[in-house]
């Protein structure tokens, strides 16, 4: 392979700057561009020890940048090849002059996620520990970084290869019977199929039982605040958030397009999303507004309905009910500290199943018992996270349905006493199902897709 560099830290201001370089050339490309203080030739420097000294332009002798070097020798490196990286000062101008000369002197630029793509074409990480590295990255909370670091360490992988090794069981089974068919052999052979099918079942099942935990661990759970104008919705934004997010007054029709804030409730990453008000209206820009709500509604993962206790129930409230009543919802009934004028029997014989959460927000009364309601929710009956294996793409979501799909059809033609042979086709496939999560049964062009979605540097 060629020799590839990036900036690997984040463009602007900085204490320092990171320029990385991954292949056979590194160290001879450093060698050109470096002059040490204390050595004269960095091919002598010692492996995996930083060397102090000064980046310079081959081509007119001009130094760029006082840096540390270092050379980290194959195997024994992040892509199983030749690295070198340089620590520079911070800032846009240094690591981008630095990158320039290493491309000049030999180096080609990477592509998004070029260097974790030869960390797994190499065998340093097999495919879902490559796809948990920008899970890492990402990461919103501390919750969602553990869930990544476990699979970083393998947790998902190990997981799915001992399903694949009950799979493989199975084809030598099946290949014995094929080879030498004997009656009681075949028999016998069933009857271990059907336990095996069922166990393999079973697993894949507890996996995709962890998709929607891993999936808002993975992204936040997409949380929409839904009322009509002036009920506090925006109020209820900034109480969640801490801070004057939003802009609130007792004008109603106020926020007229979506505000979107990220905020951690107890290792939960929630996406809370502000909506304009649900009214019919004339006004063109807030009918905009009204109409974009609506349409985020229908990608919520949660709805947090917002009525107002101090004026009686409305067609407005009515359309919001009607919306709520089929989705995964928390209603608060808000300005509790006004007179009352609601008929909450009434709204409980609306929605009997939904929790109804009496709130002040402008007094901070009700906040705690929101996010408290939003925690149970989302671990309600559910195992801890810590050392469990959580599936958190949607990727390998959709390879393990495909499989569930396979080993229920090894199922079928088992206790429907098909040949053999046609039973073997379904095992494999969901061997190599299974096998595209690890990546040993992956294709180029999705391995391409899946590289591609990183940041360059890494």
């Amino acid at each position: 392979m060629d020799t590839i560099a990036a900036i690997s830290t984040a463009m602007g201001e900085a204490g320092i700057g990171i320029v990385r370089m991954s292949g056979k050339e590194s160290l001879s490309i450093a060698s050109n561009v470096f002059k040490g203080k204390t050595i004269e030739n960095f091919k002598e420097a010692i492996n995996r020890r930083l060397t102090y000294g000064y980046i310079y332009d081959p081509e007119d002798g001009t130094i760029v940048d006082e840096v540390l070097i270092v050379y980290m020798k194959k195997p024994h490196t992040y892509t199983r090849e030749d690295i070198v990286e340089i620590y520079c000062h911070g800032g846009v101008i240094a690591v981008k002059k630095i990158l320039e000369i290493l491309l000049k002197n030999g180096a080609r630029l990477a592509e998004p996620g070029e260097f974790t793509k030869r960390a797994f074409l190499n065998g340093r990480l097999d495919l879902s520990q490559a796809e948990a590295v920008i899970d890492l990255i990402k990461a919103k909370t501390d919750k969602s970084y553990s869930v990544s670091l476990n699979q970083l360490e393998g947790s998902l992988s190990i997981k799915v290869n001992e399903i694949r090794k009950i799979l493989l069981n199975m084809l030598a089974h099946i290949e014995v019977s094929i080879d030498f068919p004997e009656e009681d052999v075949e028999e016998v052979t069933y009857d271990e199929l059907l336990k095996d099918s069922q166990k393999v079942l079973e697993e894949i099942d507890k996996l995709l039982s962890t998709a929607e935990r891993g999936k808002i661990l993975r992204e936040g759970l997409n949380t929409v605040i839904l009322g009509k104008p002036n009920v506090g919705k925006s109020s209820l934004l900034n109480a969640i958030l801490r801070e004057n997010r939003a802009i609130v007054t007792d004008i109603p029709g106020t926020t007229r397009d979506i505000i979107e804030e990220y905020v951690n409730i107890e290792g939960i990453p929630l996406k809370i999303i502000d909506t304009a008000g649900i009214r019919d209206t004339e006004d063109l820009v807030e009918k905009l507004g009204v109409d974009r709500a609506k349409n985020v509604v229908e990608k919520a993962d949660l709805i947090i309905a917002v009525f107002d206790a101090s004026r009686s129930l409305t067609k407005e409230d009515e359309d919001i009910i009607n919306i709520v009543k089929e989705k995964r919802s928390i209603v608060l009934l808000n300005k509790t500290d006004l007179p009352n004028e609601y008929d909450v029997e009434e709204l409980s014989n609306y929605i009997p199943d939904k929790k109804i959460i009496s709130t002040s927000i402008a007094n901070g009364e009700g906040i705690e018992e929101l996010e408290k309601t939003i925690v149970d929710m989302f671990y309600s009956g559910e195992v801890e996270l810590s050392g469990e294996a959580i599936v958190t793409n949607m990727r390998h979501t959709d390879m393990l349905n495909r499989a569930r799909k396979n080993i229920i059809d090894v199922i079928s033609g088992i206790e429907m006493n098909v040949p053999l042979d046609c039973i073997e086709v379904d095992v494999k496939n969901c061997w190599n199902h299974l096998g595209e999560i690890s990546g040993e049964t992956v294709s180029e062009d999705i391995l391409d897709k899946i590289f591609s979605e990183f940041c360059i540097g890494k």
